[in-house]
C-alpha cells in the first residue's frame, strides 16, 4: 500500500531516505508520525528506523542538512537526535528486545525490521513508511494497523500479557492513548492490563506521573481514570483517589458518588483550560472528603472542612507520587484550601471584607478560583446551576469593583516592618508583626483604605492605644 498524503513528501523525509540509499541502509518513518499522519492529526516528532546504524544515518543526514543542525548521539543506546529549528528526527536501528520478569528495561539485539515492529506496544504504532527512493512511501502494516485506526481501537501487535508483563508502563500508555484519542481497548488488550496490573509496581513513579499528566492534558481526562479505575490500575498509583469512590447510605439518605463527580469537574475545567495544575486542582478538590465525611442526625452526610483537610494531605500525596515540590504544589494546595470560599459567599450575605480577604488570599489566581468554582457545579438541577452560576457572576462583579477601588490583590501593608521599628523605636519583636498585621486585617475589615497616610494614622493610634507614643 503506497501513502500519498502531501506529508510524506516532505524535503526532509526525501533528503533522509537520498542518504540511506548512499550508506544502502534500508530506513522508515516508523511509530507516532505515521499514526497521526493517518488520523489528520499533528505531530512534530519524526521517528526513523534504520536496518542497520541509525547513527551513521544521522551524522549524514546532520552534514546534508548543514550550518544550523545540530547532532547528539547515545552510543550506549544506539540512536542519534537531529534538530534544525523546531525539525526534530529520532534515529534508531532496528533491533529486537527481550525482557527480565523483575526489570521493563529490555536486553536489546540489532534486529530486522520486522523484530523492530514486534517490540512496538500496539499495532497503530507499528506502522512503517519506507523512505528509500525505489520504495518511497509504501506502508508496511504486519498487524493490521489501519484497521485498528478504522474501527478506533487500542490493539498490541503480540499476546497482551507478554507485552504488558515485559513493560507494564504499556498498560498506561494503552489508556493514555485511549484518552487521548477517543479510541477504545480490544477485550484481550483490557483484559490483560487488569491480570497484569500489579506488574505496574515496578515502574518508576516519574514514569507514571508522565503519563498520567498526558492523560489530564487530553480532551476528556475522565475516560483515562475510569478506565485506571475498571482495569484495577487506579488504587495502585493513586490510593487517595481510589477513596472517593462509592455512595453509603444511612436512613435512606445518600450522598453523591465523590469519584465520578471528580471525573465531570475535571472534564468541566478541561473544555475552559488547558493549564495542567488548574486540572490537577480539579482533580483532587474533594481529596479530603473520605477522611472529613460524617454523619449528622436531622442534617445527613456532612463533609466539614474537607478542603483544608485536603489541602493539608497533597504535600505527602505530591511526594509520594514523585511531584513537583515547588510552586506548582503550591498553587495546587491554595485551589484545593480556597475552593469552598466562593460557594459559601454566595450562600450567605456578601460582605465587602468576606470579598477583599478572598481577592488578598487568592492573589493572581482568583480567575482560576473562580473557574474551579463555576467547574464545580455538576447538579442536575437547571434552576440550581443557573442560580449558582448568576451568584457567582455577581461575586465576581463585586471583586472587580473592590479591586478597582482597593487594589487587594497581592497587595502588601502599606508600611514595612523595618517603618515600623523606624518610627516607634523599637527593636526586632513580635510586637512588629502583631502591628504590621493589624494594618493589613484593618484594610481588609474596610475600617481604612490601601494607603500609605491612612495607615500610618493607624499605626500611631494602635501605638498610643499601646503606650508607644
Amino acid at each position: 500500500m503506497m501513502i500519498n498524503n502531501p506529508k510524506i513528501q516532505d524535503s526532509i523525509l526525501h533528503l533522509v531516505g537520498e542518504e540511506a540509499d548512499k550508506l544502502q541502509l534500508e530506513c522508515y518513518v516508523i511509530g507516532g508520525w505515521v499514526r497521526d499522519l493517518l488520523l489528520h492529526r499533528e505531530s512534530k516528532d519524526i521517528d526513523i528506523v534504520v536496518v542497520g546504524s541509525g547513527i551513521a544515518l544521522a551524522e549524514a543526514v546532520a552534514k546534508r542538512l548543514g550550518r544550523g543542525a545540530h547532532l547528539s548521539v547515545f552510543k550506549t543506546y544506539g540512536t542519534a537526535q537531529v534538530k534544525r529549528g523546531e525539525l526534530e528526527l529520532e534515529f534508531v536501528g532496528a533491533r529486537r528486545e527481550s525482557y527480565q520478569h523483575d526489570s521493563r528495561n529490555p536486553i536489546v539485539e540489532d534486529g530486522t525490521l520486522v523484530e523492530d515492529q514486534n517490540r512496538r506496544d500496539f499495532t497503530i504504532n507499528a506502522l512503517a513508511i519506507c523512505l528509500n527512493q525505489n520504495r518511497y512511501g509504501e506502508l508496511l502494516d504486519p498487524f493490521g494497523g489501519i484497521d485498528d485506526l478504522k474501527q478506533c481501537t487500542i490493539r498490541t501487535p503480540l499476546d497482551p500479557d507478554i507485552t504488558f508483563s515485559d513493560d507494564p508502563l504499556r498498560m498506561m500508555r494503552a489508556i493514555r492513548f485511549s484518552s487521548q484519542l477517543g479510541f477504545s481497548l480490544d477485550n484481550e488488550t483490557f483484559d490483560a492490563i487488569t491480570r497484569n496490573n500489579e506488574r505496574i509496581h515496578i515502574i518508576t513513579k516519574e514514569r507514571i506521573v508522565d503519563e498520567i499528566n498526558k492523560i489530564m492534558l487530553s480532551r476528556r481526562p475522565s475516560v483515562g481514570w475510569l478506565l485506571l479505575d475498571k482495569t484495577g490500575l487506579l488504587p495502585l498509583i493513586f490510593p487517595e483517589l481510589s477513596a472517593l469512590k462509592g455512595i453509603d447510605t444511612k436512613d435512606g439518605r445518600g450522598h453523591k458518588d465523590v469519584f465520578l463527580h471528580t471525573l465531570q469537574v475535571l472534564d468541566n475545567i478541561s473544555m475552559k483550560s488547558g493549564n495542567l495544575w488548574l486540572r490537577w486542582a480539579a482533580l483532587v478538590h474533594d481529596i479530603g472528603k473520605p477522611k472529613s465525611k460524617a454523619w449528622e442526625d436531622g442534617v445527613g452526610w456532612t463533609f466539614k472542612n474537607h478542603n483544608y483537610i485536603g489541602a493539608r494531605m497533597l504535600p505527602r500525596i505530591f511526594k509520594n507520587m514523585k511531584m513537583p515540590q515547588n510552586e506548582k504544589m503550591d498553587y495546587v494546595i491554595k485551589m484545593v484550601d480556597l475552593h469552598m470560599r466562593p460557594i459559601n459567599l454566595i450562600e450567605e450575605t456578601v460582605t465587602d471584607s468576606a470579598v477583599r480577604r478572598l481577592l488578598f488570599e487568592a492573589g493572581d489566581d482568583i480567575d482560576d478560583l473562580m473557574m474551579l468554582c463555576d467547574a464545580d457545579i455538576t447538579s442536575r438541577n437547571p434552576e440550581k446551576v443557573q442560580r449558582y452560576h448568576r451568584n457567582y457572576e455577581i461575586l465576581r462583579q463585586k471583586m472587580i469593583e473592590l479591586e478597582e477601588r482597593d487594589r487587594i490583590r497581592n497587595f502588601q501593608p502599606p508600611i514595612k516592618g523595618e517603618e515600623i521599628m523606624r518610627l516607634l523605636h523599637l527593636e526586632p519583636c513580635s510586637l512588629v508583626g502583631e502591628l504590621k498585621s493589624a494594618i493589613k486585617e484593618a484594610i481588609l475589615d474596610g475600617a481604612i483604605r490601601n494607603d500609605y497616610d491612612e495607615a500610618l494614622a493607624y499605626l500611631y493610634k494602635l501605638a498610643k492605644e499601646r503606650s508607644l507614643v
